[in-house]
């Protein structure tokens, strides 16, 4: 049986979150916060105003949320309720 590090939370109908279930999982959760704070400082640090901020640190957030959502759909379980949508079209 393979030890799933995320598990999904079901959110509307669709749409899945996944939190971590094991310690790798809490590792990889707490190293993309670490990275999006590193961003965001690092944004602050050289901006001027609030939009300039948003915009310095707005990509780099993007790419590291799309690469934790990567991790955490491939090292995570299926959501239960996507097979049951497939399987019934």
């Amino acid at each position: 049986m393979r030890k799933y590090w995320f598990k999904p939370k079901q959110f509307w109908r669709w749409f899945a979150a996944y939190y971590p279930v094991t310690k790798e999982g809490w590792i990889t959760t707490i190293g993309a916060i670490a990275a999006i704070v590193y961003i965001a400082v690092g944004a602050d640090a050289e901006s001027h105003s609030i939009s300039d901020t948003f915009f310095r640190m707005a990509p780099g957030v993007i790419v590291v949320l799309l690469i934790f959502d990567i991790i955490s759909f491939r090292t995570g379980e299926y959501p239960a309720w996507w097979k049951k949508y497939h399987e019934s079209r």
